[in-house]
């Protein structure tokens, strides 16, 4: 059952990554700093997987998937956290969620050291569930399925 996994596990991010991307540069939506914290263990995921697939018949495809499997999930719990931001259910970052100054001229140091573009608000949703919770729930029941495929010993 190790076949299906290494699919899934190259498949998911690689989905995943071509939608972030696509809104990015095709739906003009400019990504903050969490969303970017998402898409580097998906990008390592791609790799991991594609080495399992290379190594197919070698004793490093089944940790090379379950390192797959987990870095997937990296990425959705990440999503999970960026997401309960977004919703308001506990802080983010403060550099990158909002600004507290003692005095004008720490301020505007703030102000001017800010990112464009606010943690703590999503850009797009869908049924309510913005980017960041969309990546939590493929990611978390994706690497789910990776892992579990993993596992599995072949009868």
């Amino acid at each position: 059952m190790l076949a299906p996994a290494r699919l899934l596990a190259l498949a998911l991010p690689l989905l995943l990554m071509a939608g972030a991307l696509g809104s990015q540069y095709w739906g003009g939506l400019a990504p903050c700093e969490m969303c970017m914290w998402q898409r580097w263990p998906h990008y390592a995921a791609i790799v991991a997987a594609a080495l399992a697939i290379l190594a197919r018949r070698t004793a490093l495809s089944r940790p090379l998937t379950v390192l797959a499997g987990l870095l997937i999930l990296t990425s959705g719990l990440l999503g999970g956290f960026h997401a309960g931001v977004e919703y308001g259910w506990w802080k983010g970052p403060q550099h990158c969620t909002g600004l507290v100054a003692s005095n004008g001229a720490d301020l505007l140091r703030q102000i001017m050291a800010a990112p464009i573009v606010r943690c703590d608000v999503p850009q797009w949703t869908l049924a309510g569930i913005s980017l960041a919770g969309w990546n939590f729930l493929f990611s978390v029941a994706g690497a789910v399925a990776v892992l579990a495929l993993s596992i599995r010993r072949v009868r």
